[in-house]
Parts: C-alpha cells; sequence; structure tokens
C-alpha cells in the first residue's frame, strides 16, 4: 500500500512531463519575479508623480511667503485647492520657522488645529533648500505622503514647508494596477502553458512514432523501424534496425547449428539401434536401451537449446486458439479406446509471444499427460492474466486418478514419472516446465476439480 502511494520521483517521469514541469517552474518564477519588479517600479512612478504635486503646492506656500498678506489669505481659506479647508481631508500643509512653538506655526483649516511631524530632527546644521520626500502618521492616524522643504529668505529668517497627502491613494493606484497586472500575467501565463504543451506535444511526435514502430516490431506486425526521423533521432531507429537485423542473423544460426547437430547425433544412434537390433543377448539389450535413452536425452537438451534462442526473438506472435483446436482434435484419435472427450475454451483473439513450434510441445505434453491419466474427459480453458493482455493462462484438468499432494511440486522435474507401467520417457511436463520458465512464464500442478491433475500454464501475450 505505502509503494503504492509513493510518489514518483521527477528523475523516473517521462520526457513530457519533465519538459512540463521544468516549464511551469521556470514560466511562473519569471512571471512572479517580473511582476514584482513591475509593482516595485510602478510604485515609484506613482510615489513620484504624487510627489511632484505636493512639491507644486508647496512651491506655491514658499511664493507665499514673499508675498505680503498672502499666506494668511490662504490660512483663512481664501485661496487655493478646497481639500486643505475640509476637517480632516487627508491633505494638508504647515508652515513655520525653526524651533517655532505651536501657537505661531501657521497651518491649513483642515489640520483642525494639530500640526505635522518633521521628516528629519531640526537643527543648525542641517541644510537649508534641500527637499525631503517620506511618510508621516497624520492627525487621525491615517498614513500621510508629505514634502518638507527648507526656505531661507535671508533678512527674513528661515521656513520649513510641509504638504501632505493622503498616502491610501497611492495605496490604490498600485493596488489597481496589481490587479491589473495579475490578470494580465494569468492570462499570459494560461497561454504560455499552452502553447509550451503544444511544443512539447509537437517535439515529443518522433519519439511517440519511434514507440509505435518498436511496439510494431514487438508485437509481430512489422519486422524493422520503419518512417522517416528528425536527424537527432534517426540515428537511434538506425542502431535499433541493425540490432534487430543481428538479433536474426544470430538466431538463424543457432536454428541451423541445432538441425546440425540434431543430424550429426542421430545418424550413429540409428546405427548403433539398427546393430542392436540385429543382434541378441543381454549386451544388444543393453544397448538398445541406452541408445534410446540417448535419443531421448538429446531430444531434450536440442529442444530446449532451440527454445533458449528463440524465447527471446522479437516479433514472434502465435495464434493460441489454432493450436488448441488442433491438439484437441488429435488426441481423442490418439487415446480413441477412452472414447476421450476433449472440451476447449479458448478466446479467438488470444496470442502467445512466441514460436508456434514451442506453444505446440508444451500444450500437446500437457495434453498427452492429461489425456494418458484421463478417464473420459478432459478441459481446456484459456483467459487472460490481466486487463492488458502481458499475460494469459492455460488450465488443462482431467478426471483420472489425480497425484498425491506431496508429488505435485517434484514431478515437473526431468525424468519423474508417476507409474512406470504407463508409456512415457517422464520428459513431457519437465520439457513444458522448462519452455514456459524461458518465455517467463510458469507451470503448476494442482489436484483438479474433475478429481485428477490441473495443469496451470502461464505464459506471455500480445499485451507484454
Amino acid at each position: 500500500m505505502e509503494a503504492a502511494m509513493a510518489v514518483t520521483p521527477l528523475a523516473q517521469r517521462s520526457i513530457a512531463v519533465r519538459l512540463a514541469v521544468s516549464a511551469l517552474f521556470w514560466s511562473v518564477l519569471i512571471l512572479l519575479v517580473a511582476g514584482l519588479l513591475l509593482v516595485a517600479g510602478f510604485r515609484e512612478i506613482t510615489e513620484r508623480g504624487f510627489d511632484q504635486r505636493l512639491l507644486v503646492y508647496a512651491n506655491d506656500l514658499a511664493s507665499d511667503l514673499v508675498t505680503p498678506g498672502a499666506l494668511e489669505q490662504r490660512e483663512a481659506g481664501g485661496v487655493g485647492d478646497p481639500r486643505f479647508v475640509l476637517p480632516l481631508s487627508g491633505w494638508y500643509w504647515q508652515v513655520a520657522r525653526p524651533g517655532a512653538r505651536v501657537r505661531d506655526i501657521r497651518t491649513s483649516r483642515s489640520l483642525l488645529g494639530s500640526v505635522l511631524a518633521s521628516l528629519s530632527a531640526e537643527s543648525d546644521e542641517r541644510r537649508f533648500g534641500e527637499i525631503r520626500k517620506g511618510y508621516i502618521g497624520g492627525p487621525d492616524e491615517r498614513q500621510l505622503r508629505v514634502v518638507e522643504r527648507d526656505i531661507d529668505l535671508g533678512e527674513d529668517g528661515r521656513f520649513v514647508v510641509r504638504v501632505a497627502g493622503p498616502a491610501a491613494e497611492i495605496r490604490q493606484e498600485v493596488h489597481r494596477f496589481t490587479l491589473a497586472l495579475g490578470a494580465t500575467f494569468s492570462v499570459l501565463g494560461i497561454a504560455l502553458a499552452l502553447t509550451t504543451l503544444l511544443q512539447i506535444r509537437f517535439g515529443l511526435q518522433p519519439l511517440t512514432r519511434l514507440r509505435s514502430a518498436v511496439h510494431a516490431v514487438r508485437r509481430g506486425e512489422s519486422e524493422r523501424i520503419a518512417g522517416d526521423y528528425p536527424k537527432d533521432i534517426a540515428p537511434l531507429a538506425g542502431e535499433l534496425n541493425l540490432l534487430l537485423d543481428t538479433n536474426r542473423d544470430i538466431l538463424e544460426r543457432a536454428r541451423t547449428q541445432v538441425g546440425n547437430l540434431a543430424h550429426a547425433l542421430k545418424t550413429p544412434l540409428s546405427v548403433l539401434v539398427n546393430e542392436a537390433d540385429a543382434g541378441s543377448g543381454p549386451l544388444a539389450a543393453k544397448v538398445r536401451e541406452q541408445a534410446e535413452l540417448m535419443r531421448g536425452h538429446i531430444g531434450y537438451y536440442l529442444d530446449r537449446a532451440r527454445a533458449a534462442a528463440l524465447a527471446g526473438t522479437l516479433g514472434t506472435m502465435t495464434e493460441v486458439a489454432p493450436v488448441v483446436d488442433a491438439l484437441a482434435r488429435t488426441f481423442p484419435k490418439i487415446y480413441r479406446d477412452k472414447d476421450l472427450d476433449i472440451d476447449a475454451a479458448v478466446p479467438a483473439a488470444l496470442r502467445f509471444r512466441g514460436e508456434r513450434q514451442d506453444l505446440e510441445e508444451m500444450v500437446g505434453n500437457l495434453l498427452d499427460n492429461a489425456a494418458k491419466w484421463a478417464a473420459s474427459r478432459v478441459t481446456v480453458t484459456v483467459r487472460p492474466s490481466d486487463p492488458e493482455r502481458s499475460l494469459w493462462c492455460m488450465t488443462i484438468e482431467d478426471d483420472g486418478p489425480g497425484m498425491p499432494p506431496d508429488r505435485l511440486a517434484t514431478m515437473p522435474k526431468r525424468g519423474q514419472r508417476l507409474d512406470e507401467t504407463k508409456p512415457g520417457s517422464g520428459l513431457g511436463l519437465s520439457i513444458a516446465a522448462d519452455l514456459a520458465t524461458l518465455y517467463r512464464g510458469s507451470l503448476k500442478l494442482e489436484t483438479a476439480s474433475l478429481g485428477g491433475l490441473r495443469a496451470v500454464l502461464e505464459l506471455p501475450g500480445d499485451g507484454a
């Protein structure tokens, strides 16, 4: 359960997933950094524009200092922006000499007798004429943006002019910009994601075609990898075709050598058997017996060598139903004295990933064993072992005497026989088990529901 729930590492995921995750990560990171930089830049531009407005008011107040009566008129609310008259409007101005008492400070009517805090400590070393900007708290706890300017009028003395406006206006502008930017970047991100997926799909299409071509070879639908591929993948397709050709050459040579060896050994054995048949006595009988035993062993190991060479052949497929049906029709004729009934149920579309003669060898040996021991009935059922059809399972049951439970595990071993009075070499189940193992399958013996023996043969299918 824990293994099933484990998260697959990114390194083991498909190339498409890795490219998509990488593109998504960098796109989000770039858009996020770009968004933060743009918001920071817009905030700075908005503050600079707001400061310019405040500085215009500050310069206007500075000009009133040299015009007799102008500042008193502005303080009374007769001149200027009406927002400086509305109580606690957030727009304030203040003019005072450095170190002046509160009653000597002149302010806009909107301050209602309050004063604005200084942006820097007042001292004799402070350079007059400079302009300072910053944030302070207002009389109603609202944050204010302040422009502060020191003015030296010579004989008339020095003054400090402060003009403040609500910082909320800056925040609102930045907030509106952030929302618009977020919506724009969201649409841009979705467009980038879609185009990235399309690019990945288009870019990996040759690999998908190559995989389909390899799958066709593996399923026996094609002998070579066909098609035109980009120059990055074409060498891989060529190397795979060379590998397939080399594999076929090796298998063909192996078949030839196995056939030559079989013919080379059969002739001397036939001579020995003929000579033994021509003679009489214990020696001739012994030679005949050992020659027949050698012939059985040679056939067994030659079959294993041939099966080992062919078991890994790419692209070899065999229809299961015709093989089983043919064998099911043959054995009742061989054992006609039993009035044998072989009932076979095989799906028509099922295929075996291997050579036809190997399938005939396995099924034939198992059916021969079942027919030999059955009273009158043998059943054969075939079904896929999984939905992908990577494996299929054949069950052969007979209604014979069965087998002791302690012999079920040892019977598939070479030369094991349950009853020496029955004809046979004891190699049939062993050959079937060995061939199944070579094809990465299995053979199990169990007690059948009919009372006899059940042989369960599992082999690779066309979905493997």
